[in-house]
């Protein structure tokens, strides 16, 4: 779904570059505390940025070219801050995220509010080379950096009653101006069922291409789940609940027949409004078949064994 609106931007809308700075300086600090508990070795940074601390992960590559940075950076599904690809790059510069906390709740034995730093000093942040691929028939391949989502499941130990993962993204209209206008029910809510969450794809992700994760790309706390539709990955990360009912999503309850709760990438079912057998990489002009589960189909197709996917998609 895009939604066009004419652009109402003024010159403080556009990004400042200190906020970066802000952002970058309080996550390498966070990531010098991993690299001292983790042995870990430092990234090769050379966007400009700040890098982060990782482990590379080569057996969780994708086998096709890196998407170029200033794509994946400049051209975003992120509505909070508009619906046209360009917007979040040119306003999420206004966005605070130091200091950023994680409300952990629902069916879990360790509930409470996390400082950002808390949430991830246990963790050695890894590089995984995943694509991503987006319902409106484009796809990136992008170097990752994070850790198992499962990791941080285990750590607050959910209780029996724990079958879905619902997530939500920071809800503050006065930075995010998308939120001024009723294009979704915000804030936005995805989830995964508890299995999907748990599975060793599943990643938070913290960074890109060695370096502190842009504003525009969901920081400083985004979800990655590889073989799945972009939607599915949420941004800026406020709160992570347990619950024994499947969470009502964003987009599925914007649009139902459009959007189902799992989003897994199928290309034996289209969307209502297009065919999503074929897609095109960004930065490439020639399409591409799309693939089953995204290309993972060997590592999570036995999650989905005996379900309907055209009925559960």
């Amino acid at each position: 779904m895009l939604i066009r609106r004419k652009s109402d931007l003024t010159e403080a809308d556009v990004t400042d570059p200190a906020w970066y700075a802000r952002r970058r300086e309080f996550l390498q600090g966070t990531a010098a505390l991993l690299l001292a508990a983790g042995g870990l070795r430092p990234a090769q940074a050379g966007h400009g940025g700040r890098a982060l601390q990782y482990r590379p992960r080569p057996d969780l590559a994708a086998k096709d070219a890196l998407t170029d940075f200033s794509d994946v950076t400049t051209y975003n599904n992120f509505y909070e801050f508009g619906t046209d690809k360009a917007s979040p790059a040119e306003l999420a510069g206004r966005l605070t995220t130091d200091p950023w906390s994680v409300t952990i709740d629902g069916e879990v034995a360790r509930p409470g509010t996390y400082a950002l730093e808390d949430i991830l000093k246990p963790h050695g942040l890894e590089e995984r080379i995943y694509r991503l691929r987006c319902v409106e028939r484009w796809s990136m391949v992008i170097p990752w950096i994070g850790f198992p989502l499962a990791d941080l499941i285990r750590r607050f130990e959910p209780t029996s009653r724990a079958k879905y993962v619902e997530f939500t993204t920071l809800y503050r209209p006065e930075e995010m101006p998308g939120q001024r206008r009723a294009v979704l029910d915000w804030p936005y809510v995805e989830g995964l069922r508890m299995d999907e969450a748990m599975h060793p794809l599943t990643l938070l992700a913290v960074g890109l291409y060695g370096e502190v994760l842009p504003n525009q790309n969901g920081a400083p706390l985004r979800l990655v789940v590889p073989w799945k539709y972009g939607f599915k990955s949420i941004k800026s990360i406020v709160r992570i609940r347990f619950t024994e009912q499947m969470p009502q999503t964003t987009w599925h309850k914007a649009a139902p027949h459009e959007y189902g709760f799992y989003a897994n990438v199928n290309p034996a079912v289209d969307h209502p409004r297009w065919s999503q057998k074929r897609e095109r990489r960004i930065g490439e002009f020639r399409k591409r078949k799309t693939l089953p589960f995204n290309g993972y189909a060997e590592q999570v197709a036995h999650l989905y064994a005996g379900m309907d996917l055209r009925r559960f998609f």
